[in-house]
């Protein structure tokens, strides 16, 4: 087909010559080129459907299963492509629709700055031997943005902090455990390490907070990742990776145990809130109460904010 066509110009040029040479009329001459073009036509047409045919014959000698994958394949891609788009959007998209109006805002309720708020209330910032140390070296350490070459692991609760308590949590390791357990969330059996930086391995009680029944209030670290891969399942070997991917959805009146030295202490939610990564405060251990926080990273599956459930003990 393409010989022909690329040949086509030359040889109606030599039919012109030929036809002056002869000296035919214009009728004539135009009947040639006319009965030319027409056999030119018909054999581009008979040479397109041949292709055509073999084309064809090469399709049909393909096993079905390669004629349909290429049609079916871009399709299932176009599904997975937003199949995992919408998982990755969900979570934040619950966040803002259903959880962000549930939590409260103090900062609403108490729009004077904390600094000039004079409380009677012992209010102490979680604090050990070990953090005065750190603290009081913190002065002479340059301050500035620090530059990570590699993207942070969050089941390490170090990277989780921004100041000298990341320090804390590296130097200090009780071996002291209890147990956590929250019915509504079916997690049972939680192992909660005092201290350490691991939360692929437990949950882990920041060093320096209350033990479970006494006054103040034990601040206890977990892990959340996408919703749709939570198990907390004692089965499950990587259940602290997600474990507390669901506190967020936990109502008042919902309850928490405690388990120490075979004591057991119930606990009932009343309020869940969201700081910013960088507001320590949670941390602080009001001594005229008994209460309990659980932090996670919020919404699910992203590092943005944290969110807080307090919960507060109650007689069983």
């Amino acid at each position: 087909m393409k010989q022909v066509s690329q040949n086509s110009p030359k040889e109606l040029v030599d039919l012109y010559r030929r036809a002056l040479q002869k000296d035919l009329s214009l009728d004539k001459l135009e009947n040639k080129i006319s009965k030319k073009i027409d056999k030119m036509r018909i054999s581009q047409r008979v040479e397109s459907k041949e292709e055509q045919e073999r084309v064809n014959k090469i399709k049909h000698r393909l096993p079905k299963a390669i004629r349909y994958g290429a049609l079916i394949l871009p399709v299932v891609f176009i599904i997975v492509g937003l199949f995992l788009l919408g998982n990755a959007i969900t979570p934040i998209a619950q966040y803002y629709v259903s959880s962000l109006p549930d939590l409260s805002y103090h900062q609403l309720k108490a729009p004077i700055p904390k600094e000039e708020i004079l409380d009677v209330t012992p209010l102490v910032m979680a604090q050990t031997e070990s953090d005065s140390t750190v603290l009081g070296s913190s002065s002479q350490t340059a301050t500035g943005p620090v530059i990570l070459d590699t993207e942070l692991d969050y089941t390490n609760l170090t990277n989780w902090f921004k100041d000298e308590r990341s320090d804390v949590l590296r130097r200090i390791q009780n071996n002291t455990l209890y147990v956590l357990d929250i019915p509504e969330l079916e997690i049972e059996n939680a192992r909660v390490q005092i201290g350490g930086i691991n939360l692929d391995k437990s949950l882990i009680s920041y060093p320096g907070t209350a033990f479970p029944g006494e006054l103040g209030s034990p601040v206890i670290f977990g892990h959340s990742v996408l919703r749709q891969f939570y198990n907390p399942s004692e089965k499950n070997p990587r259940r602290y990776n997600s474990i507390f991917s669901y506190i967020m959805t936990l109502e008042k009146g919902d309850v928490i145990y405690l388990t120490q030295d075979e004591a057991k202490y119930k606990y009932v939610v009343t309020d869940k809130t969201d700081v910013k990564p960088e507001d320590t405060y949670i941390l602080a251990q009001q001594y005229d109460s008994r209460k309990l926080k659980l932090v996670t990273c919020i919404p699910e599956g992203t590092y943005l904010r944290r969110g807080v459930v307090t919960a507060m003990l109650v007689n069983n």
